[in-house]
């Protein structure tokens, strides 16, 4: 399809409010893997068009984020200069999505497992695991292992704890301090200590502030107790926050912010696609 070339939209110095984002869940079906809900594109990318900011604060690599959720925002008619960015990998990795894919790539060197660390967890995942989970090669920072998309989530997860249970070994033997191992529904994450969905609110705040952009109200949404602390952090910092739990059968924390969830009992990317075309409506 050929890239939107609509003028760029105005810069919204205090747009109502910004979206910050988790992928996996809320805009892509943890499934499928892909963004699988039209409306989620369209949406996204109206109220991008509109000003309002969208930053996808997720676990993620950049290149997933350029394969599987610009592609949508492109075809959605995403605008040049709309204020979108991806932060990667739990904070580590960021930069601006455009209509043309992810603008300059940066990766804070310090939150950087080492490389030979990452060379035995991917030989202990060949040589033990491999028939349920696959090394992930497009991470920067961290260290993922994935479910395989032909294998069932039960068998996945009956198997997930062996693989967490001896990885402590290898950080070990590199004599690897600050990390810890991140396990969610379809992946472990081994990863830096300071990374976190904290991290990457505090990321997204630079990098609007470097627009001159500052929305009077924010929406949080993820999947899981670990999204909540993008929109804690907010709250903290005196912003206005509501959190929206798209799998609230984990249990909802108690919170001091607003914490939404569908009326009509949707999940994951069902339950994500409601709420952005609310927002997207209420622009009109």
């Amino acid at each position: 399809m050929t890239v939107s070339t609509a003028p760029s939209p105005a810069v919204v110095a205090e747009p109502a409010f910004g979206l910050l984002l988790d992928v996996d869940g809320p805009i892509a079906s943890p499934v499928s893997r892909t963004v699988a809900i039209t409306s989620i594109g369209r949406d996204l990318a109206a109220m991008a068009n509109r000003g309002i900011p969208v930053i996808f604060n997720t676990g993620r690599s950049d290149d997933f984020i350029a394969r599987q959720v610009v592609p949508p925002l492109r075809e959605a008619g995403l605008h040049a200069g709309a204020p979108v960015f991806t932060i990667s990998e739990k904070g580590a990795v960021w930069a601006e999505v455009t209509p043309e894919g992810l603008g300059e790539i940066h990766l804070d060197e310090e939150l950087r497992l080492p490389a030979a660390l990452a060379d035995d967890v991917r030989a202990l995942v060949a040589e033990r695991f491999s028939g349920h989970m696959f090394f992930d090669e497009t991470k920067r920072a961290m260290i993922s292992l994935e479910q395989r998309t032909d294998v069932a989530n039960e068998d996945y997860l009956a198997v997930q704890p062996e693989f967490d249970a001896a990885a402590p070994a290898l950080l070990e033997k590199h004599q690897v301090r600050d990390v810890r191992i991140d396990p969610t529904i379809i992946s472990t994450d081994i990863e830096h200590d300071r990374l976190g969905k904290d991290l990457g609110a505090a990321r997204a705040l630079e990098l609007l502030q470097a627009r001159g952009i500052s929305p009077q109200a924010w929406y949080t949404m993820g999947d899981s107790r670990t999204d909540y602390a993008m929109a804690s952090w907010l709250h903290e910092r005196g912003h206005q926050v509501s959190h929206v739990d798209v799998r609230p059968a984990d249990g909802i924390p108690e919170t001091a912010h607003p914490v939404l969830t569908s009326d009509t009992g949707a999940i994951h990317d069902d339950a994500g696609a409601e709420f952005l075309s609310r927002w997207a409506r209420s622009l009109c």
